[in-house]
């Protein structure tokens, strides 16, 4: 299942949770400090501390930066999204 690191002030994060909700894809939203200091969590999964950061285990991929975020998603995921 897809996991996005994220607040939920961040705007960027707003905008690809939206994206996932418009895809219509199951996702667990993982809760990390507004603090990148303290996004320990989110570097062991990312090697990164900013957010938003998408890991998809299916296809062994991390994401990062929402527009790329985004991109990815819909490359990926939008064929599947139109046949449901």
């Amino acid at each position: 299942m897809l996991e996005l690191f994220q607040y939920e002030n961040c705007p960027d994060c707003r905008r690809v949770r939206e994206k996932l909700s418009a895809l219509m894809l199951d996702f667990v939203a993982r809760q990390v400090s507004h603090d990148p200091a303290q996004r320990t969590r989110v570097e062991l999964a990312t090697g990164q501390r900013e957010v938003p950061a998408l890991v998809d285990p299916e296809n062994a991929m991390v994401v990062t930066e929402a527009d790329d975020i985004v991109a990815y998603l819909e490359e990926t995921f939008n064929e599947k999204s139109a046949a449901r």
